[in-house]
Order: C-alpha cells, then sequence, then structure tokens
C-alpha cells in the first residue's frame, strides 16, 4: 500500500472518530483513534520492519528475515530515514548466515544514514568484527573508536571492551608468530 494511501486511510478515520464522539458513542470513538494511530504509526514505521525488529529480539532470524525479505524495493516501500534501518536489519540478519557478506550492509545503512548512536555503534562494532576478520588492525580500530564514540549510553560497553580484548590477543599472537 502507498504510503500517502496510510496518510489518508489515518485522517478518513480519525475524522469519523471525532463524528462519533459527538453522537455520543464514546467506546467506538476511543477505539477509531486508536485505529486511526495505529495506521498513521504504520507510515512512519513499516509493519514489516516493526515485526521483524520484533524477531530479531526474540532472536528469531528465520522469522526476521521473512518480514524483510517481503519489503521487495525498500526505496518505493519505506520513507527515507528507514532506508538505513532496512540495510542494517538486513547486515545483521547476514551477519549469522555469512558475515563477510554482511559489510556492505553495514556500510549502506550508515552511507544512508541512521538516527539513533545505538544503532550507528552497532554497525560500526559490526563492521570492526568483521575488518578484524580480515586481519586488518588499523580498520578494526578505527571502527571500534568510532563505535565507542557513538555508543553514549554505554550499551554496547561491554561488546566493544571485548573485541578490544580479542584484538589485544590478535596481536599476542601475531608477535609470537614473528619471534
Amino acid at each position: 500500500m502507498p504510503n500517502f494511501v496510510r496518510l489518508i486511510i489515518g485522517g478518513v478515520l480519525l475524522g469519523a472518530s471525532i463524528a462519533i464522539f459527538f453522537t455520543s458513542f464514546w467506546g467506538w470513538g476511543i477505539l477509531g483513534v486508536l485505529l486511526s494511530v495505529l495506521v498513521v504509526v504504520t507510515f512512519f514505521f513499516h509493519e514489516n520492519m516493526l515485526l521483524a525488529q520484533w524477531f530479531l529480539r526474540k532472536d528469531n532470524m528465520a522469522k526476521a528475515e521473512v518480514y524483510l525479505r517481503k519489503i521487495i524495493n525498500y526505496e518505493k516501500e519505506l520513507i527515507r530515514v528507514q532506508h538505513g534501518y532496512y540495510n542494517l536489519l538486513i547486515g545483521l540478519i547476514e551477519s549469522r548466515k555469512a558475515p563477510m557478506q554482511s559489510e556492505k550492509y553495514f556500510k549502506k545503512s550508515l552511507s544512508l544514514g541512521l538516527h539513533m548512536d545505538h544503532n550507528i555503534a552497532l554497525a560500526k562494532l559490526s563492521l570492526a568484527g568483521i575488518a578484524m576478520a580480515k586481519r586488518n588492525k588499523r580498520e578494526a580500530q578505527m571502527y571500534l573508536t568510532e563505535a565507542k564514540k557513538a555508543d553514549k549510553n554505554k550499551l554496547l560497553a561491554d561488546q566493544i571492551k571485548q573485541m578490544k580484548d580479542q584484538m589485544g590477543m590478535m596481536d599476542k599472537q601475531q608477535q609470537v608468530r614473528y619471534r
């Protein structure tokens, strides 16, 4: 359903709900307002994206992928603000299957724009992990530093610390090899 149609339906539902309030059917009016709010919210947050996020939180990657794959052309179906988040979610799912393939999705999500700092930190932390897997220490360190700056609420502090510890272990292994 095109995005503007959702706004029209939401407006019509809100108008009908207000009319129902004037006829003293308060219960139906409240239900109508709630439905109109739900329809308008799906304009800003696509329902398949919401369901995919729900299943990602429940650690059910298969169902999350099913809902994300239902979005055939994200550039037309989603508003511009959600393009980065779509690529971030696809990257998270791909990182479980083929970690090296997910790099392009994380980079694209950062280039399209993520508005929440913890999501930026998550994308950069994932890129740091990919860089470490490629044995590119300089790039991994850069992404870790950027992730730490973006993680203002310290939601990913433990993961960042673990990644730094792994980098330290990687340095020790390289020193042992060169001796």
